[in-house]
């Protein structure tokens, strides 16, 4: 008990009071400037709205524990990395979940749940956003929700992403055309749904 303590007070010391406020400092202004872009980018990621909150708690939670090794003004790169591995496992782990549950027949599965009104129309433009987002690759989507949704240009998405800026574009057209494929199949079934 005594090295234990011994222990913590050496990693104490270690740690001048002033790096921990300095820390605690960058770490509470990384949550106001970046926690919105972060809830919304894990949103557009595939992340479900009841598991957004809890998805961008861990982002920061990661965050948090590696702040001495994240560069000083890279700080949204590095949190928006993290939600992009972040949606991933928890989409991951959704899809897993959903075939245990349902086998072999998911493709079957129809919703029955009729059409919202007029009054909850914004809410079913999501519903199909996300439909359409989530017909991208993770790749894809990634550059194209950070460019398209979020406003963010090219090169930033680059310096987030840390691949080239000819990469991003790539991803960007490939994304467009995907996402355009999509909707026009999206668009097809809806006024298919309207005519019956």
């Amino acid at each position: 008990m005594i090295e234990a303590r011994s222990g913590l007070l050496a990693t104490l010391s270690a740690d001048p009071p002033r790096a921990r406020h300095s820390n605690a400092t960058r770490q509470a202004n990384m949550a106001a400037q970046h926690y919105q872009f972060i809830w919304r980018s894990l949103r557009r990621l595939g992340v479900a709205e009841q598991g957004v909150d809890d998805a961008a708690q861990q982002v920061f939670v990661l965050a948090t524990e590696k702040i001495a090794s994240i560069a000083l003004g890279s700080e949204r790169a590095f949190l928006f990395q993290t939600a992009v591995r972040i949606a991933m496992s928890i989409r991951r782990t959704y899809a897993q979940r959903r075939e245990a549950m349902v086998g072999n027949d998911l493709d079957a599965i129809v919703d029955p749940a009729p059409l919202p009104d007029a009054t909850t129309e914004a809410a079913q433009r999501r519903k199909h956003l996300d439909k359409l987002l989530d017909a991208l690759p993770m790749d894809l989507r990634t550059v194209f929700v950070l460019y398209e949704i979020e406003g963010i240009d090219s090169p930033q998405i680059a310096s987030m992403l840390d691949i080239p800026v000819g990469t991003v574009a790539s991803r960007l057209r490939r994304a467009r055309e995907t996402f355009r494929s999509a909707s026009e199949r999206l668009r097809g079934q809806l006024d298919r749904r309207v005519s019956r």
